[in-house]
């Protein structure tokens, strides 16, 4: 989100009046989202083009991982605030943090394993087990320091800096923002670079590399200013005695389930006997919103495939802008910051409420309602871009192309029919069923056979040639006489329009030719340096990426009216010393909704992808209906006014008490005394 001349003002005045201290964690903080963010913006793509794994994996553990991230938050608040408080946790958990994106730097360097220099890892397994640890300390320290860093900050003001602490949290979010933004722009472009060793490939390990710079300067710098912090000691936590009050009324309620004891009003109630009734009443009002939150999960099942499922989505697009090229993973930057910027200062610029619905939950409603939207129109691209992609053999058939380097023209007798070569001609790719396989799949559902690639090379003179071919996303296999020369070049193009240079020693040509998005190419080059026929064995990407535009404008609206929205609503129906509980269990209904996508993307193992956001679709839909009837019962609540009714009545029991030990003998004082001890 890009500041406004209002928000730069404030920012002026912060630095020009807050303490120095406040300047090494809002840098920190820019640091470590660009970090997270420049890592998570190629992840997924690392998983399906280094690794190997299908969309599904991929999916699925990107969303993983993305869950793990929003379930360590609880672990993160609970040793900051029980055990070692908030400034060790930072440090402790910052120093696992960039351990891990070192590591998965050391992933993606295919040269350790690539004994035969042919640009693929021979052990995958070593570059899996290396990035499953990464991602795991990743997830720990990303996490773990989450609840504490703005938390760390805000302890750096004290009562009277409202104004300079509000104005630290407006700097805090510019710099999540920030940071955001130009790692979801530049780790793309890192990764699109060729690099590596002995043999160049897509530069994963610069990709990830910056983000671990990132983290380690983050670290560094929040160390410099260590002995400017004020820094509180733990308090013990709030959350931990939220669950054992919940867990001795669950205890209690069930040991007095008999008739004979008399019903509560509240289950929470049987927790009196151990318990402040403050306290039991400040857990009903959070068990209260923590009961709304139940749907909430569905919307983040869909958010969060952005960086998932949309980011697959994009590979299959024409990412041509005329000068400038958009590649896949960057797609989702194009109009996140814009929207968020527009809804934000739509917002702030707005007094009349009329604008929005009055009730925040029915704000969230519409949030909802536009992520559902989103996946619609998700969902009608996809079906345009299937429409384009190429036909690939099942698991009963091959593929088979002929290229034929001979100065003659020849026939070739397939099953299917005879193929006429002219001379240096390539001849497109011929599907030819197996029966045998075929009658084999049938006996043997559960085991899928590999697809097949292959190409055959004929040589009917000698002749000199160079094979120049241009792979996308496949293998293929040669056949070729000992005697004749030829070279294969494999290229994967980042950019359309690209000029190479051929040479053997004595002669030379250039080539210039642009290649579309997604397509694959075979070229035969005779001795004289004359171009033969070519062949495009996959057709370039039609689809263009603009088509995504509305799907990430309508899911970024959709974020800021009920992200925003529900952070508003939470804060102020939560009690004063529980506002830490609504945030873990906001952050707990996005690691769930990220637990849903893993389980459709293994589980359901839905064909057609565009049926697979049309589910997506519908179920937050009807999670939204199901919403808005808990939201239409739902009564808004004053915590200050609830809590100072309870203080109210301490305080005449208190004056009460206070009047009968002024009244009282020596006899009664010495027993009120003993009372007390």
């Amino acid at each position: 989100m890009f500041p406004n001349a209002f928000l730069l003002n404030k920012i002026h005045s912060f630095f020009c009046t807050s303490i120095h201290d406040i300047f090494f964690i809002v840098v920190n903080e820019f640091c470590e989202r660009f970090s997270y963010y420049g890592m998570r913006a190629v992840l997924v793509l690392y998983f399906k083009y280094f690794l190997k794994w299908d969309d599904d994996l991929a999916t699925s553990i990107y969303h993983a991982f993305v869950a793990l991230c929003y379930l360590t938050p609880i672990l993160g608040a609970i040793v900051a605030d029980s055990w070692l408080g908030k400034f060790k946790t930072i440090i402790y958990l910052s120093i696992v943090y960039a351990i891990g994106q070192i590591v998965m730097a050391v992933s993606a360097i295919h040269d350790i394993t690539d004994t035969d220099r042919n640009g693929t890892p021979d052990n995958m397994v070593f570059h899996v087990a290396l990035s499953m640890i990464g991602l795991f300390l990743i997830a720990v320290g990303t996490g773990g320091i989450k609840p504490c860093v703005s938390a760390f900050g805000g302890d750096q003001f004290d009562a009277s800096q409202d104004k300079q602490r509000s104005t630290f949290f407006s700097v805090f979010y510019l710099c999540i923002n920030a940071g955001s933004l130009l790692s979801t722009i530049i780790t793309p472009i890192l990764r699109a670079q060729d690099c590596g060793i002995h043999s160049s490939q897509k530069c994963y390990p610069l990709a990830f590399g910056v983000p671990a710079a990132l983290m380690v300067v983050a670290l560094v710098v929040f160390i410099l200013g260590s002995g400017m912090y004020y820094k509180a000691e733990p308090q013990g936590n709030i959350m931990l005695d939220v669950c054992k009050c919940i867990g001795f009324a669950i205890k209690n309620r069930f040991k007095h389930r008999s008739k004979r004891y008399p019903k509560r009003q509240h289950w929470m109630d049987w927790a009196e006997g151990k318990y402040d009734k403050l306290l039991i009443a400040q857990i009903k009002m959070v068990l209260k919103v923590l009961f709304l939150y139940i749907p909430l999960p569905m919307f983040w099942t869909l958010f969060d495939q952005k960086g998932s499922r949309w980011t697959l989505q994009a590979t299959t697009m024409d990412g041509n802008f005329g000068a400038l090229v958009v590649q896949p993973d960057q797609m989702q930057v194009s109009t996140k910051n814009i929207t968020v910027f527009m809804f934000t200062h739509l917002e702030q610029t707005s007094n009349s409420p009329t604008c929005w619905f009055y009730r925040p939950l029915k704000r969230m409603t519409v949030g909802m309602f536009l992520a559902a939207m989103a996946f619609v129109c998700a969902a009608l691209v996809q079906i345009e871009i299937d429409k384009t992609l190429p036909t690939f053999p099942s698991g009963s058939e091959s593929q088979l192309k002929l290229l034929n380097m001979g100065s003659n023209s020849l026939t070739v007798r397939l099953p299917g029919g005879p193929v006429e070569l002219a001379a240096a001609q390539v001849c497109p790719l011929i599907s030819i069923v197996n029966t045998a396989q075929k009658k084999k799949k049938k006996k043997k559902k559960k085991k899928s056979l590999k697809k097949n690639f292959c190409s055959l090379i004929i040589f009917n003179i000698p002749i000199m040639f160079l094979i120049f071919t241009l792979i996308f996303h496949r293998k293929r296999y040669y056949l070729y006489n000992r005697f004749s020369f030829f070279l294969l070049l494999f290229f994967f193009f980042s950019t359309i329009r690209t000029v190479f240079t051929i040479q053997d020693g004595v002669q030379s040509c250039e080539y210039t030719t642009e290649f579309g998005f997604g397509s694959s190419y075979t070229f035969l080059i005779q001795s004289s340096f004359t171009f033969g026929s070519d062949v495009k064995d996959i057709q370039p990407n039609s689809v263009h990426m603009a088509l995504l535009i509305p799907q990430y404008f309508l899911i970024t609206a959709g974020e800021v009216v009920f992200s925003v929205t529900g952070l508003e609503f939470s804060y102020s129906q939560a009690p004063s010393n529980m506002k830490a509980v609504l945030q873990a269990g906001w952050l707990f209904t996005v690691a769930i909704g990220n637990f849903i996508v893993l389980i459709v993307a293994e589980v359901a193992q839905i064909p057609e992808q565009w049926a697979e956001f049309v589910l997506f679709a519908a179920l937050l839909v009807a999670v939204c209906v199901i919403f808005s009837i808990m939201a239409h019962f739902y009564t808004y609540i004053d915590p200050k006014e609830i809590e100072a009714q309870f203080q109210k009545k301490d305080d005449e029991d208190n004056k009460d008490f206070k009047d009968q030990h002024e009244k009282s003998d020596g006899c009664n004082y010495s027993f009120i005394l003993v009372f007390y001890v």
